[in-house]
């Protein structure tokens, strides 16, 4: 079903009025060239930031110094996060998932292991990261990756039980391997399975811990190479932790136990415990319970350690959701989450392992939100998140993307918008803080809003590449809910689920008017108001706009009489919803024949409904069933405050709505807009005889003031402009080719009293239409239409209403959106077309300026939400859960670099915790391991050549000091440089011990030759 685009209708109406002349005056700037601004060098494409929630998660990482989080997902993207509004997308080339992550803390760097058994090294320390090296695996799957704080060596544990380590500054293989069948019992003839686990001795950096799948763990010697203690149980794991101290670690299991261990006791577990599982009194082993997917064993200096695990739930509680379990001392606190829990993690006061963690949030990554819960307050409230991680909340259905609007509405919306925040999260600041914001030379407003599937709308600040919400609306409000009864079934059927969905939204930011057409064949305009407010009655308006099924029989009975416009008996009048909303089944549901007529699809509420400040309900507009047939989903709006008219259309026709006066003006199906041409060829089957419309000469008037009778019967006489494909959008420009930009209304506020009520009034009365040229220089000013169709786009001449420019946009594919756009030297159209091309044409010559394969048509979401906006701004939902905006404007481009937030900023990694005296007399405390000795190429010679290949990143060192700019880039600079200095003062270090070692042996056969003559003679020699 081909759409029927109306949009800025109401414009053109204003504009012909205000410059109406002969038909047959050929106005003479349609022939001249007019001087346009734009050129090809002012449009360059590129992505500048990504918002939402990282669709299909599946890793995390965090450094604790930095403060920052990384999240990977199952496409193999990459979300950076810092503090409110520092926020970072990329992309592995592959698109693999990702399936564990690891920070060099405090080093600006980032390692990612993916599906694909490839390892990469991100360098952070630039505004846009880049892989500096990458490594894939040949023979092995990689299962788990684990690197030690200030440790440059990354062990891989592979799915067939070995363990690699890689030397991440310069991506290469240490000869040094650990074979499963030498670290388990060599009576063991069974495979243990997969690494699931690898970690070091908090205390002593020469045993490594390493766990198997199939319930083996063992305590491995890196000097020696070879198994110190090895620990069995008959479940299989799924994570190992250790206790600071070193002495104990504890792991989690398949059947739901934890067992907690001590490294010089291998034969059973120190105590197991079944956190969730029913305790016989027999004494026997508790019932099985679903599997402890992680388990983290964090201590606290003053208090009891803290054990916090996912999963481990009893069978027997079907439905309920997904918890994350906090063990502290003898409580156990289960919290509910709302999706389920792919990943968490604890956020400790140190990142040295050896020391009291003192933990004091735990981040928690769920399949669609991420939590962070804090666990120093009572009760473990939530923090309150700052990140735009929302969009998703109700699935996206629509957006609209505004660039440049008045300065005064994002505090507004802000400020109704701040009284609708829940209560009850943590006091506490939001725990990742780190980064520093960009500085963007952006300052004008911008607001995206979006139109979700359970009916809210959200209103966004989308200023400076940030985005934050500002204001949601609940339009379901208005409704009434649904019994689930059948005969509510009946009357919503054109919708299988989601009745309340937002299909199309028209706002005029200038008087904050806002217009929502939902699936449901309906449409709410609202009204922004600063006072609370109580609604006795919801104002309703029903319009007929369909045909009926027979040809041009007399109306039904107790139809809208003789004028095609009116639409339910009685809902046309100006008091809209004097008997109650006209939905209940025995006034016209069922005609003599028993079909269903004259029915809405929702019932509006009729309690009344108290407004909070914000948009409120000015009229409600709906679409009602005909002769049995229901009403077609509206396809077309558009919205003029200046005029306060509402137009919208559908298959079947259009109609305008005065929602001032809360009255249909006109009621049109195509046949009588296109005559003979009607492009969906069917006969006419008008609900009345007469073609007299009850709001046509008001209409026609504005058209053409002194037309004939014959001229009022439709408001479309003239020409019919026909283009290849469905029209999609339409604009006008002046005799000089400036964009005329449609009437509005200023702001006022609808609910003042005493002298601001007066004010509004003055600000509500409608200003007279001149429909004469007053002087004969009126006569000569001609304006342009801009026409653009999925093929095609035409600017046509006004009023002589010929075509001067034409451009074929596509002829293989089709243009999905269209919008006419300000830049800042000018106006343009942009195109976004199905294989994925990006355009931008000219105005008023449409000559094209930019086209840039950019993005093929993958999902239907795209073309749903893909909008473009003034500045060279545009947008698009590029998953469920996320926003990609993107700028076709090439001093955006320049300046992106700047404006983009730095996620690595200098700071001073906390100091090792003390040994103490004694234990640094007898050996207690942590002991070091000289790992560049122990897995060097000199003692462990070189790797296999066939396992690994080493891939060179895009950037290497060299393309990393070229890439980064600003004070990351000196940072990384100073950086580099004390690394080259460090390599080189090692050098001469070693330069120097040499000349050492060899002035010490020089010495040495000197001092012995001296003892060797000192009895000698001098004759003797």
């Amino acid at each position: 079903m081909k759409k029927f685009n109306i949009r800025k209708v109401l414009d053109g109406l204003k504009e012909q009025a205000s410059s109406s002349v002969s038909s047959g005056q050929s106005g003479a700037p349609e022939n001249n060239l007019m001087h346009e601004t734009l050129q090809s060098e002012n449009f360059q494409l590129c992505k500048t930031v990504r918002h939402g929630f990282p669709y299909q998660p599946s890793s995390m990482a965090h450094d604790p110094v930095q403060k920052i989080l990384a999240i990977g997902t199952q496409s193999g993207a990459l979300r950076l996060f810092g503090r409110p509004g520092v926020e970072c997308y990329c992309q592995h080339e592959s698109g693999a998932a990702v399936i564990s992550l690891q920070f060099l803390i405090n080093e600006g760097a980032l390692v990612s292991a993916l599906a694909d058994d490839s390892v990469h090294l991100w360098n952070l320390r630039q505004r846009r990261p880049a892989i500096l090296h990458s490594l894939k695996f040949n023979r092995e799957r990689i299962t788990f990756v684990h690197l030690p704080f200030q440790s440059k060596w990354l062990y891989i544990g592979t799915e067939k039980g070995n363990i690699h380590i890689v030397n991440v500054e310069s991506f290469t293989l240490s000869g040094y391997v650990i074979m499963w069948n030498k670290a388990i019992e060599l009576s063991s003839k069974a495979h243990p399975g997969p690494v699931v686990h690898i970690s070091d001795n908090p205390m002593d950096e020469g045993k490594l811990i390493i766990g198997y799948e199939a319930g083996i763990v063992v305590l491995w010697d890196l000097k020696s190479k070879k198994a110190d203690y090895r620990y069995t149980y008959d479940e299989a794991i799924h994570s190992v932790a250790w206790h600071h101290e070193g002495k104990q670690f504890i792991c989690s299991h398949s059947d739901g136990t934890l067992t907690i261990w001590n490294i010089k006791g291998q034969g059973k577990p120190f105590q197991t415990i079944t956190p969730h599982g029913k305790q016989p009194k027999d004494g026997k082993k508790p019932e099985p319970c679903k599997p402890i997917l992680k388990v983290e064993y964090k201590t606290t200096r003053l208090g009891d350690p803290f054990m916090i695990l996912s999963g481990g739930l009893s069978y027997d509680t079907v439905g309920r959701r997904p918890c994350l379990t906090v063990m502290h001392g003898k409580s156990t606190a289960v919290l509910e989450m709302d999706y389920p829990i792919v990943d968490f993690l604890t956020l400790c006061e140190t990142p040295y392992s050896n020391d009291f963690q003192e933990p004091y949030a735990v981040v928690v990554l769920l399949e669609k939100d991420l939590v962070v819960i804090d666990l120093a307050q009572n009760g473990y409230p939530i923090f309150e998140n700052p990140y735009p991680l929302t969009i998703h909340e109700s699935p996206v259905t629509c957006c609209e993307y505004f660039a440049d609007c008045p300065v005064d509405l994002i505090p507004a919306l802000y400020s109704v918008g701040s009284r609708q925040k829940r209560q009850g999260y943590s006091k506490k600041e939001w725990p990742i803080s780190g980064g520093n914001w960009g500085l963007g030379t952006q300052s004008y407003p911008e607001i995206i809003i979006t139109g979700h599937a359970d009916g809210t709308v959200k209103f966004w600040d989308a200023s400076a590449i940030m985005l934050q919400v500002l204001y949601k609306l609940k339009t379901a409000k208005v409704f009434e809910k649904s019994r689930n009864n059948k005969e509510d079934k009946q009357n919503t059927e054109i919708v299988d689920e989601d009745p309340f969905a937002i299909q199309i939204m028209a706002w005029c930011p200038e008087s904050r008017m806002l217009c929502v057409a939902g699936v449901s064949a309906n449409l709410i305009i609202y009204r922004f108001s600063r006072q609370e407010i109580t609604t006795e009655v919801v104002q309703l308006l029903e319009v007929r706009l369909q045909y009926e099924v027979n040809d041009m029989e007399s109306p039904p009975e107790g139809g809208g009489g003789g004028d095609r416009d009116l639409p339910t008996p009685g809902a046309a009048s100006p008091s809209p919803q004097t008997t109650g909303p006209p939905t209940h089944p025995s006034t016209s549901s069922n005609s003599s024949d028993g079909v269903r007529d004259n029915v809405p699809c929702l019932k509006v509420r009729s309690t009344p409904l108290k407004q909070s400040s914000g948009y409120q309900v000015e009229l409600v507009v709906q679409l009602v069933w005909v002769s049995g047939e229901p009403p077609q989903q509206i396809t077309s709006l558009a919205l003029n405050s200046s005029y306060g008219l509402i137009v919208f259309g559908n298959s079947n026709g259009l109609a305008v709505v005065d929602y001032l006066q809360k009255t249909v003006l006109l009621n049109l199906g195509t046949v009588e807009l296109y005559g003979s041409n009607d492009p969906y060829q069917r006969q006419a089957r008008s609900p009345r005889k007469t073609r007299q419309p009850a709001g046509g000469n008001g209409l026609c008037d504005i058209n053409e003031g002194s037309a004939s009778e014959d001229r009022c019967k439709s408001p479309t006489s003239g020409t019919l402009a026909r283009l290849k494909g469905s029209i999609l959008r339409m604009a006008f420009l002046d005799n000089t080719g400036t964009f005329l930009p449609p009437a509005f209304e200023t702001w006022y506020e609808p609910n003042a009293a005493g002298a601001d009520s007066e004010e509004r009034d003055k600000a509500r009365k409608r200003r007279p239409v001149s429909v004469s040229p007053s002087t004969s220089q009126e006569l000569q000013e001609s304006q342009y239409a801009v026409v653009c169709s999925e093929k095609q786009a035409k600017v046509i001449a006004l009023p002589s209403q010929n075509c001067i420019f034409k451009h074929s946009i596509t002829e293989t594919s089709f243009v999905l959106r269209a919008d006419v756009v300000q830049m800042n030297i000018g106006n343009c159209v942009a195109c976004f077309c199905a294989n994925g091309h990006i355009m931008t044409l000219s105005l008023p010559g449409l000559r094209p300026l930019l086209d840039v394969n950019y993005l093929p048509l993958t999902d239907m979401r795209i073309a749903r939400t893909f909008c473009f906006t003034n500045l060279g701004q545009a947008m698009y939902l590029t998953s469920p859960t996320e926003i990609q905006r993107i700028t076709y404007s090439q001093e955006t481009c320049e300046n992106l670099q700047e404006m983009l937030g730095e996620l690595f900023t200098p700071v001073e990694t906390p100091e090792a915790p003390n040994r103490g005296f004694f234990k640094g007399l007898f050996g207690g405390g942590a002991t070091s391991l000289d790992r560049e000795e122990l897995f060097g190429e000199t003692q462990a010679g070189k790797a296999s050549r066939g396992l690994a290949q080493h891939i060179p990143g895009p950037q290497g060192l060299e393309g990393m000091k070229g890439a980064a700019s600003g004070v990351v880039a000196d940072l990384a600079r100073a950086r580099i440089a004390l690394d080259e200095r460090g390599q080189k003062l090692g050098e001469l270090d070693e330069r120097t011990a040499a000349m050492l070692a060899s002035a010490d042996s020089f010495g040495k056969h000197a001092h012995d030759m001296m003892l060797k003559c000192k009895d000698k003679k001098w004759y003797q020699f």
